[in-house]
């Protein structure tokens, strides 16, 4: 099983980001995009784990999760590479959202999972191997704001071709008061 742990989206952000990522493809001569339903901020990626692992996972998550919280996302960046550039936006920096990443990570490494050992740089990637025909400044993209109230141990698959997440399990945050 390849999981993941993310924040997930209401389904009006999602439809938010679904718009900003067809505008960067009315304005590209090519890329492939983040289908609405796959859109998410990743905690801490896991890669291949054995079915019997996810119950330390989950221990994990529910040690690690800490109070709600609100965030924006916005502003376009991207990565360059050649054959096309990442492209995604950012993440506003606040301070709950990186405390459980650094929960979930070190809680993970702690459980015998081997997390990458690098500074968390959260973005929300709208599109990969983007060739756009603009300059990205000219693009008019939305700032969302948004609710973190959930955290969700996602399995990443191909089915029938198209990259599907698919929630396995799921811990909520704790509410304010």
């Amino acid at each position: 099983m390849r999981l993941f742990i993310a924040i997930s989206f209401t389904e009006e952000n999602r439809r938010i980001l679904a718009d900003t990522a067809e505008l960067l493809r009315a304005n590209s001569r090519g890329g492939t995009f983040t289908r609405e339903e796959n859109f998410h901020i990743t905690l801490a990626f896991l890669g291949e784990v054995q079915p019997f692992e996810v119950k330390k996972i989950r221990q994990v998550m529910a040690a690690s999760a800490g109070p709600a919280f609100d965030f924006e996302i916005g502003g376009l960046g991207r990565f360059k590479r050649t054959g096309g550039d990442i492209y995604w936006l950012g993440i506003e920096r606040v301070p709950e959202l990186f405390d459980l990443a650094e929960k979930l990570q070190t809680g993970l490494r702690a459980a015998g999972f081997d997390i990458e050992d690098r500074p968390f740089k959260p973005h929300l990637t709208l599109g990969r191997q983007v060739m756009l025909d603009c300059d990205p400044k000219t693009l008019d993209t939305p700032v969302l704001s948004c609710h973190a109230g959930r955290i969700s141990l996602m399995q990443s698959q191909r089915i029938r071709g198209v990259l599907t997440y698919t929630e396995i399990y799921g811990k909520e945050l704790k509410a304010d008061g």
